[in-house]
């Protein structure tokens, strides 16, 4: 996601309350941060937010992490968060660098329009290439669920590809607005439904 530079962004994003800052320190404790023993799901890649807040405020009972690595998309995303979501924090973050900040505790990775890394050289860079499987195995709780929204094919098949050797798949369709049409959708998919594009999508578990 390309956006205008803001000038005054590391002050927006320093004053969320929505943002953890010393993030590193609840590695493996980020039930205490919530103050509660609910699920936690987390969106590698928020943007603009919208997927993960309307979730949040719709299921009290779970919570959610967001994570973005762009200061200008963090910027614009975190004044949208409504007062009052208490079960939602963000975290400024590389996906890279995830099992430094998590350990067996997640429950749930959503992973929604992904840049999909179209060279062949890039692909150890998309997140479900076996590098960042390995470590999400490392931050997951009990049993590891990964749901997946994309309107790349080549990425979609990719994944499934890659997910197949220790996944198995609850759900998969290539046509995401036929088998679900009302569902909480992000800013990237409104505009490619909007555009008569396919979105693709899988759950898959183990």
């Amino acid at each position: 996601m390309r956006l205008r530079n803001i000038k005054n962004k590391e002050e927006i994003i320093s004053n969320s309350k929505y943002i953890v800052k010393n993030y590193k320190d609840y590695k493996g404790h980020w039930k205490d941060l919530f103050n509660n023993d609910n699920p936690i799901y987390i969106e590698i890649g928020m943007g603009m937010g919208k997927f993960i807040t309307e979730n949040a405020i719709n299921n009290k009972n779970i919570n959610y992490i967001g994570i973005e690595k762009q200061d200008n998309v963090l910027a614009r995303s975190l004044p949208n968060i409504p007062e009052g979501v208490d079960n939602l924090r963000v975290i400024r973050l590389n996906a890279l660098e995830i099992d430094e900040v998590f350990s067996n505790e997640i429950d749930l990775i959503f992973l929604n329009f992904s840049d999909p890394w179209p060279k062949k050289r890039h692909h150890d860079r998309r997140l479900t290439s076996k590098i960042f499987l390995d470590k999400y195995d490392k931050i997951f709780k009990d049993k590891k669920v990964i749901e997946l929204r994309t309107d790349n094919e080549d990425l979609f098949i990719y994944s499934i590809e890659s997910l197949s050797n220790s996944y198995s798949f609850s759900e998969v369709t290539f046509d995401l607005n036929s088998y679900l049409p009302e569902r909480i959708t992000t800013e990237y998919e409104d505009k490619f439904v909007n555009k008569g594009n396919k979105i693709y999508h899988l759950k898959a578990s183990k």
